[in-house]
């Protein structure tokens, strides 16, 4: 049985877990929802005080990166213009940071597909 992957973007969790449901309601079975981030970790826990001098680097502060590969990753991210706010990129598709994937027949891969559009997924 040939079988189609779907990604979709959502920006709300709460449109995905829609999605989700609804999808499982059709007797879709693998499905599920994760966060996705530009930057690898969980974001900052903690506020920083850039006064204080303790702040492992600009990419942590302003976009809440853990880099635990090293310093060289933190160095490359805080060039991203997004690190420093002098830019506007204006793309709102790049808002989606949830990321719902589900395995379903290829041959109901359409209906599936139009469940997620219906729930505001970007396939």
């Amino acid at each position: 049985m040939k079988e189609r992957n779907i990604l979709a973007g959502f920006k709300t969790e709460e449109a995905a877990v829609q999605a989700r449901d609804k999808l499982r309601q059709a007797g879709f079975d693998i499905v599920q929802i994760d966060r996705i981030g530009q930057f690898p970790g969980d974001g900052v826990e903690n506020v920083l005080n850039p006064i204080t001098g303790e702040i492992p680097s600009l990419a942590k502060m302003t976009m809440a990166g853990d880099f635990p590969s090293g310093r060289d990753a933190s160095i490359l991210a805080a060039a991203n213009p997004d690190a420093s706010g002098m830019a506007d990129r204006g793309d709102d598709d790049l808002e989606a940071s949830i990321l719902l994937t589900a395995v379903v027949p290829e041959e109901r891969g359409d209906e599936a597909t139009d469940i997620i559009r219906a729930c505001g997924g970007m396939v």
